[in-house]
């Protein structure tokens, strides 16, 4: 492909939801691919590749459901940790997570947003409720979880890779505090790490949020012209 022809797809791709990049891009026209980040080790099988993938979890949203990892089967999220009474980086990142659920709202739940609570102890679900309302979140795409700080901890430490310290207890004297976006896919991988204060960087997240959407949607239009075949 000319790179004409693979500037004027990007550019289709940045302005247009992935339903019209889809339509530009199948048949004879290559695809791209966000990367995968982690560690990865070659499959038994000698071919495929094996991506790190977002452990099992289980915490308490602001609505005092238990969200899990089946609750996030087949979607795409972006992930952040918080805490409710931060002034100095939280509030930024809330007013760009906010712009993720304005320019995905109409994905009707594909894609969502995850913020955990560094603090636990304080950010109950009724302070998680006060300030999902505060920052206007649509709760059917946009959680907020507590639950125990040492599995929040792990999660951010050795799922996420939000934090460079390894080796925390999650006990009172442990604490993170991070500024960045994680994009995960449908398969658990992680797709790009971003700051969440940074608004060129977030802009960057919802670029590569129609990226991976397209390359969905690309995959499921082959896999049925396949199967009518």
């Amino acid at each position: 492909m000319s790179l004409k022809k693979k500037i004027i797809i990007l550019l289709f791709l940045l302005t247009f939801p992935s339903v019209f990049y889809v339509l530009l891009t199948t048949g004879k026209h290559n695809f791209i691919h966000l990367p995968y980040f982690g560690p990865k080790e070659l499959a038994s099988n000698g071919k495929d590749t094996i991506y790190h993938s977002i452990s099992n979890f289980s915490f308490t949203n602001q609505d005092g459901k238990t969200i899990t990892e089946k609750d996030y089967e087949g979607k795409i999220y972006v992930v952040d940790y918080f805490f409710t009474t931060c002034q100095s980086i939280c509030p930024k990142m809330a007013t760009e997570l906010q712009r993720v659920q304005e320019k995905f709202g109409y994905t009707k739940g594909l894609v969502q947003v995850l913020s955990h609570t560094v603090n636990p102890e304080n950010d109950s679900v009724p302070v998680l409720r006060a300030y999902s309302d505060m920052v206007h979140a649509d709760n059917t795409m946009w959680s907020f979880v507590t639950g125990d700080k040492k599995q929040l901890y792990d999660m951010a430490r050795y799922s996420y890779f939000l934090n460079a310290l390894e080796g925390g207890d999650g006990g009172p004297d442990d604490f993170i505090h991070s500024e960045l976006f994680v994009l995960i896919d449908k398969e658990k991988h992680i797709r790009g790490i971003y700051d969440g204060t940074n608004i060129k960087a977030v802009n960057d997240l919802l670029d590569d949020i129609k990226v991976l959407m397209a390359e969905y949607a690309i995959k499921e239009t082959k896999e049925k012209n396949k199967r009518d075949k």
